[in-house]
């Protein structure tokens, strides 16, 4: 059994950067599914994302989680923004709502 060294939340482009970096041919199955499920469903790059991700919990007071679903779900509207934030239970202004899709824009600009 492996033991966990540490714990970091991260984002689908992170995990697809970090198994692009894996041999296919040593990988598990799980890694292999893992692989192909980020390779298919991830909106951006490990790099962007991750500045996004920054981004999102210094400037929009959002939690390292919030924002990695954020990241990882890429909404490009405030209804769609709302929708998903809704499950969060906590109240989010529409000026922050406004603020996180001003950095989604602007990341995938870059």
């Amino acid at each position: 059994m492996t033991d966990i060294i540490n714990k970091e939340v991260i984002t689908l482009p992170e995990v697809k950067a970090l198994l692009q970096a894996v041999n296919p041919e040593e990988m598990d199955q799980i890694q292999r599914w893992t692989y192909d499920y980020v390779v298919k469903f991830s909106k951006s790059d490990g790099e962007h994302s991750n500045q996004m991700k920054r981004d999102l919990v210094e400037r929009c007071d959002l939690k390292e989680e919030e924002a990695a679903e954020v990241v990882n779900i890429l909404p490009q509207s405030l209804e769609e923004l709302r929708a998903f934030t809704f499950g969060w239970k906590k109240l989010i202004l529409t000026e922050n709502l406004e603020k996180i899709l001003n950095i989604i824009k602007q990341s995938s600009e870059s």
